[in-house]
């Protein structure tokens, strides 16, 4: 029987123990935080409960325009609303607490066990498990994933206290709303919270050093994003980068490279992440480490020494939960010999969650204008869309991209309300190679924001 060491309890770790057991192998994870990671504990779970609270505010905010008022018809059915943020954060917490218990008893369930501590390869082939109390387990595998995450990267300038400089893995222990809530970076994680925080009734301003929130991110999306988020009361200042961060009492002052200062009271640190690679004996074992200190690994998630496998945010390939637990499935069915697939980052379906969500999948727009790919671009506004205009919904699109002459569908962009949701039929689109003829058409409900979808589908047809 093969026999597997995973270093990691997140979903790189996890989902990779799930299919190891079931292919037979003798598996042991293991976990020093808490089995789910970073992404059940301290980041995607907890982060989209509380940007679910966010979402029924925003939605209770635009009520009025759909004729529900206050009880006291005075006004904003919103006015009427307020969040308790230690009811909301407390639910947050036992929710994550709640997720990882549910992965533990599938782990048990599966017959995999369970080892707390530290790990850290003796070579490829032997991991030492380094307890709480200082006990040290050494075990033999046949193959290593290394899983091991990243965690928030902060400066010598701006050092958290937990209190009132926050990464976003230290903000669910607030039980109070805060005054004024300044983000410092503007990639997913800082929009995220920039707009969750503002929905909840927060003043918020968003230190980006860019020109334009979410660089990474489709341009038209970034700047819908923008516009309503500067519409809802955000204080944007682009092209502004953060020198240090200070706190006095319960003032905090933001000092940017230009001389200026933003004084809030809480601020978070939203500056990207760090591998979690440090004094795990990767190098020694023959692992080649990338630039920051990521793992490098193929599309089959091997690294440079033989047997060992990595993945997840340790590897910086693409930092989304989902991309983990595939790289980690993929090692497992390529080390125990099962049918594999290399991982296809064109095929990766992905989603801000902000006030509105951008989704994208495949190819982009930039890719496009670059002439990295050639193709043709619909883009179709989802206030035309009946549905949207029943909800209230005046902002967002729908673009799709696809193949001159084949039609074949290689990227999509939806912003608009629950637009990860909406992304997956153009997902499904995408991964198995369907034309914009076949994606038009699939049958749509009348009226839903679905529609939009298709319709754009529908405007990519060429006759003959």
């Amino acid at each position: 029987m093969n026999k597997v060491v995973i270093v990691g309890g997140g979903p790189g770790g996890y989902e990779a123990a799930l299919v190891a057991a079931q292919l037979g192998a003798e598996v042991t994870v293991v976990d020093r935080d808490g089995l789910g990671g970073s992404a059940v504990l301290t980041d995607c779970v907890p982060s989209k409960t509380l940007i679910a609270t966010a979402e029924v505010m925003t939605e209770v905010q635009g009520s009025y325009e759909l004729g529900v008022v206050s009880s006291d018809h005075q006004g904003d059915a919103a006015t009427s609303v307020r969040v308790d943020l230690s009811r909301v954060n407390a639910r947050v917490k036992q929710l994550a607490a709640d997720q990882s218990a549910d992965i533990h008893r599938r782990l048990d369930r599966d017959g995999v066990r369970l080892v707390r501590g530290l790990g850290r390869l003796d070579g490829p082939e032997r991991v030492v498990v380094t307890a709480a109390d200082g006990g040290e387990e050494t075990l033999t595998a046949d193959a290593v994933l290394v899983a091991t995450g990243a965690s928030p990267r902060t400066l010598p300038t701006a050092q958290p206290d937990g209190e009132r400089i926050l990464t976003w893995e230290q903000l669910y222990d607030l039980t109070e709303v805060p005054g004024h809530l300044i983000v410092v970076g503007s990639g997913v994680t800082g929009a995220e919270f920039a707009s969750a925080y503002l929905a909840l009734g927060v003043e918020v301003t968003l230190v980006s050093s860019r020109d334009r929130v979410l660089p990474g991110e489709d341009v038209d999306a970034s700047r819908v994003l923008e516009e309503v988020s500067k519409r809802r009361g955000m204080n944007v200042l682009s092209r502004s980068r953060m020198e240090s961060v200070t706190r006095d009492g319960d003032t905090v002052t933001v000092r940017l490279t230009d001389g200026r200062s933003v004084e809030g009271t809480h601020c978070i640190l939203a500056l990207g992440s760090v591998p979690n690679t440090d004094g795990l004996g990767l190098e020694e074992a023959g692992v080649a480490l990338k630039e920051g200190g990521f793992v490098g690994v193929d599309r089959v998630s091997r690294t440079t020494a033989r047997g060992v496998y990595a993945a997840g945010d340790c590897t910086g390939v693409l930092m989304l939960a989902s991309v983990a637990a595939m790289q980690g499935r993929i090692a497992m069915w390529h080390f125990l010999g099962d049918t594999v697939h290399p991982l296809d980052l064109k095929k990766v379906s992905s989603n801000v969650f902000t006030a509105p969500e951008i989704a994208t999948v495949g190819w982009t727009q930039q890719a496009v204008d670059a002439g990295e790919v050639e193709a043709e671009v619909v883009q179709l506004p989802l206030g035309t869309n009946p549905r949207a205009k029943m909800q209230g919904v005046h902002d967002g699109f729908v673009k799709l991209i696809c193949r001159p002459g084949t039609g074949i569908v290689v990227g999509g962009i939806v912003v608009g309300p629950r637009a990860s949701e909406l992304i997956h039929p153009v997902a499904i689109a995408v991964a198995e190679s369907l034309t914009a003829d076949q994606l038009a058409q699939v049958f749509t409900v009348y009226p839903s924001m679905s529609g939009s979808i298709a319709e754009a589908a529908r405007r990519l047809h060429r006759v003959g």
